[in-house]
């Protein structure tokens, strides 16, 4: 029997041992796309306890203590830090085969040296190890980024937002870490929610553009678009029900926003004309500026309605959408490529049954401004898991070329969340280390380097254009 979470853990050959330990391991971080808070890391946050790094906004965690029958109040209500870290203790020892099992441990054992596992019985001293260890200069979060290995980190910003604080990171020469903001339009593009005309007054004030028609709209993004990019923004991120494509007269277009605008609901088939005509103006906007365009799709968000009520968005009431036209998706990439126009693209769906549709997708719409210009994201949020990477790279090898990856990044909250590049990297060594032993792909250790530290690191760097 194997030790629990070993040096070699996940990885069962001397294949997929080697290339992970020389190789894999080796490599720096460059988290493309996560949700920190910049202003935590200038300030240099220092951390007081545990559940402040764990549970302050972990929906993953929170969905399991729901499903262990906890109470709301020691899940983010007003129970204390260590109540809400034993019944995390309690039942994080239920999840078996559940990766944030695996991630945990890896970050007990990477940041704060514990080897053995977290239960409820182990809780308290688990709580006094970690806590004593918070207190320690090492342990700030400009620290925790050093000592992840990471390079380079794109936060998610909104249109309307000052970026202060990546100004204030940029402008501390004791902090050579690069931290960029990355581009999320959502807020401007979904004017079915009821907050929308709200949210166009404060664009319009930003901006400087007073927003009346569609092309104003489009102004006003552009200017921001340009604020973005003096700081340093060369990416941007947009969550979709589905990559929609219902083609529309740019006066049909400007009806439906002014509508919306008067205050009047939009039908359906408006909201999807709409955002259309959205997503086709900013992917344009994109391919000028040499940005790459990320877009997550498949989920359905905020379904259980009492607990929106109470809680908001974000706490852990989504699910996977099964509803993606993969028609609709290769109909609007074609509508930018017609005019030459289509930008560096990143699909990732929340739908696991969706790899191979995008598998086939990309194919079409490859060019030579990158190598796997259009690519499929690594697996997103309820499929960052094993099996759920294992099918995702597999899918990829099997319908375009895994060798042009560009591999992982932590789509988290979390300061503590960089293990799952080490998770992500274990398993695509053991996934090639098995083709290897298998004779199905030769023990060509040069190319395999070229394949592993680029999947890891190097392919991501030269796919964004970072300058490291």
């Amino acid at each position: 029997m194997k030790a629990f979470m070993d040096k070699d853990f996940l990885l069962s050959t001397e294949t997929a041992q080697k290339l992970f330990h020389e190789y894999a391991d080796k490599m720096p971080i460059v988290d493309y796309h996560c949700h920190i808070n910049p202003q935590e890391i200038a300030e240099d946050r220092k951390f007081e306890n545990i559940t402040q790094v764990w549970l302050g906004g972990d929906h993953y965690k929170w969905r399991q203590m729901r499903s262990n029958g906890v109470d709301e109040y020691y899940i983010t209500g007003g129970a204390s830090d260590r109540e809400k870290f034993q019944k995390w203790a309690e039942t994080l020892e239920l999840a078996i085969g559940n990766p944030l099992y695996h991630w945990s441990h890896l970050e007990l054992q990477r940041y704060f040296g514990y080897t053995g596992h977290l239960c409820g019985e182990t809780a308290e001293e688990v709580w006094n190890l970690c806590n004593e260890k918070l207190q320690q200069d090492d342990m700030t979060v400009r620290n925790i980024i050093r000592k992840s290995n990471v390079k380079l980190i794109c936060t998610t910003d909104d249109p309307v937002d000052d970026l202060k604080w990546h100004k204030v990171i940029a402008e501390d020469e004791t902090f050579e870490i690069q931290v960029l903001p990355a581009w999320r339009p959502d807020k401007a593009m979904n004017l079915e929610k009821p907050e929308y005309v709200d949210y166009i007054k404060t664009l319009s004030e930003v901006s400087g553009v007073d927003v009346k028609t569609f092309a104003d709209l489009k102004e006003a993004l552009l200017k921001r678009m340009e604020f973005f990019a003096s700081m340093g923004c060369s990416v941007s991120d947009h969550a979709l029900e589905y990559v929609m494509y219902a083609p529309a007269s740019e006066e049909k277009v400007d009806e439906i926003f002014k509508k919306r605008l008067g205050g009047a609901d939009v039908t359906r088939e408006e909201e999807m004309i709409f955002k259309t005509a959205f997503m086709q103006f900013v992917g344009k906007a994109y391919h000028e500026k040499n940005w790459v365009m990320q877009i997550h799709y498949g989920c359905k968000r905020d379904n259980n309605k009492l607990m929106y009520d109470q809680l908001g968005p974000d706490t852990g009431y989504d699910c996977i959408n099964n509803y993606a036209p993969s028609a609709q998706t290769a109909d609007f990439l074609n509508s930018l490529i017609a005019t030459d126009e289509l930008p560096k693209t990143i699909l990732y769906s929340l739908n696991p049954n969706d790899n191979e549709a995008i598998g086939t997708i990309l194919g079409c719409f490859q060019g030579t401004e990158a190598a796997g210009k259009i690519q499929q994201g690594s697996a997103w949020w309820f499929n960052d898991h094993k099996q759920g990477m294992i099918a995702q790279m597999t899918s990829l090898a099997n319908l375009g070329l895994l060798g042009n990856f560009v591999g992982m990044l932590t789509d988290s909250r979390s300061f503590l969340s960089y293990t799952r590049h080490e998770y992500f990297r274990r398993i695509l060594c053991e996934l090639i280390g098995g083709w290897v032993e298998n004779g199905e792909y030769p023990a060509d250790y040069k190319v395999l380097e070229k394949i592993v530290c680029g999947i890891s690191y190097n392919n991501a760097v030269k796919y964004f254009g970072f300058d490291l």
